[in-house]
């Protein structure tokens, strides 16, 4: 096998929560043209079948299934669809969040257990549901290593929980069960989130970006790729942030 054969994952399932907008689409398309069939979930249905149409083009099959991940059981209802259609799970992306921009003295228990919900008990109830195959990749945030000049504590929390989960899960898993789990820790990509930043945000930000632009979906995508292919057949319970350099300055 050639060091470019161990990116495919031709013959595998991989299940991608938040599949609906943003990063998900871009993750379920990636994994898709690396030839897995992807199973994705998401609460907005209607949009979650332009994301299917995209796997499908890619030529894999696609399933989409309803799911709020804040509910354990929603997320197994998500894992056993994908084992009924298509037999197996090899892959689980962690993808579905929220976010909040409210100030720490204003923030209500309510708003700031919403967000912890999705983004942090959501995965565990994802992991727990799923808890075979062959990797988990988390999606954390840059904002779970730093900060950035909003008031997200929330969001910084669950981020950052994320992170801790991943490593006790690959302490966990790993060994007895084999599998690795990964997260990524994303900078300023394009998408919904992106967009309810207040104007000239970003701008402000830039000197942070040592690339010098937000990244591209296709860059977070094939990351996640790597994680889920045998090319990061030795890499768990490892936080990798594409960020642009936003971590080091």
């Amino acid at each position: 096998m050639s060091s470019l054969d161990l990116f495919r994952l031709d013959g595998r399932v991989a299940i991608v929560t938040g599949a609906s907008s943003g990063l998900g689409v871009a993750f379920a398309q990636g994994l898709a043209e690396a030839g897995a069939d992807v199973v994705i979930g998401a609460r907005r249905t209607d949009r979650l079948e332009q994301t299917a149409d995209l796997v499908r083009k890619a030529g894999r099959r696609a399933v989409a299934v309803a799911t709020d991940v804040s509910d354990p059981d929603a997320c197994t209802a998500l894992v056993q669809a994908a084992m009924d259609e298509l037999g197996r799970v090899d892959v689980l992306v962690n993808n579905a969040g929220v976010g909040t921009a409210v100030p720490a003295s204003r923030e209500t228990p309510e708003q700031f257990r919403s967000v912890i919900d999705v983004n942090l008990n959501g995965c565990y109830w994802m992991a727990q549901a799923c808890g075979r195959g062959s990797s988990i990749i988390n999606i954390s945030s840059v904002l779970g290593l730093t900060t950035a000049g909003l008031p997200q504590a929330a969001y910084a929390a669950s981020k950052a929980g994320l992170i801790g989960l991943t490593r006790d899960l690959a302490q966990q898993w790993t060994g007895r069960k084999g599998i690795r789990v990964n997260a990524v820790a994303p900078g300023f990509f394009e998408s919904e989130m992106t967009h309810q930043y207040p104007e000239g945000y970003l701008e402000a930000m830039s000197h942070r970006l040592l690339v010098g632009r937000a990244g591209y979906p296709a860059e977070i995508a094939a990351t996640v790729v790597f994680l889920a292919s045998d090319a990061a057949g030795y890499i768990t319970g490892q936080t990798l942030a594409v960020d642009g350099g936003m971590t080091i300055t």
